[in-house]
């Protein structure tokens, strides 16, 4: 399976120390190299940082088209993580696009890319048994408290689905 990730569930996941999430569900995860720049060069997160420069699972991809993301940019105003995380899904024919942020849900929707998001993450965890109902809650908190918008119609379907599989 390939899963290319944005900048955000990696960033959530690291947040609620769950990064090993990933490797758990999906094994390798692929990320464009403006994305491992977002995740790396904020001096304000140097553990973080260390965590995903050494983390075995997540592997940086170097080789992008820049002028199709440079158009891609242009026509629909994404960042360049998003919109190098969008080409090497599109072109690299990954089988998920890990992605929070609303618009680029949207584009990638649009070019027939499937998506999942952080809550989408966790409800497979749960699904699979390898985190537990009070974890998800207490990471829905963690990330609300940290700013991270998570609508209420999503959290709702979540909480729906690890009540129904109790």
């Amino acid at each position: 399976m390939i899963v290319i990730s944005d900048t955000t569930p990696i960033i959530s996941l690291l947040k609620i120390n769950h990064l090993d999430l990933l490797n758990k569900l999906f094994g390798e995860v692929q990320i464009p190299k403006g994305v491992f720049a977002e995740l790396t060069e904020n001096p304000r997160f140097q553990k973080e940082s260390k965590i995903v420069q050494t983390c075995d699972f997540i592997k940086v991809v170097e080789e992008i088209d820049e002028g199709y993301v440079t158009l891609l940019r242009r026509s629909t105003g994404l960042d360049l993580g998003e919109s190098q995380a969008i080409y090497l899904s599109d072109n690299g024919k990954a089988d998920m696009l890990l992605m929070d942020e609303v618009r680029g849900r949207e584009v990638a929707t649009r070019m027939g890319i499937k998506i999942m998001g952080t809550i989408g993450i966790l409800g497979i965890a749960y699904q699979d048994s390898i985190i537990s109902k009070e974890e998800i809650k207490d990471a829905v908190e963690i990330l609300r408290d940290a700013g991270r918008h998570i609508s209420e119609r999503l959290y709702e379907q979540l909480l729906k689905m690890i009540e129904n599989k109790s």
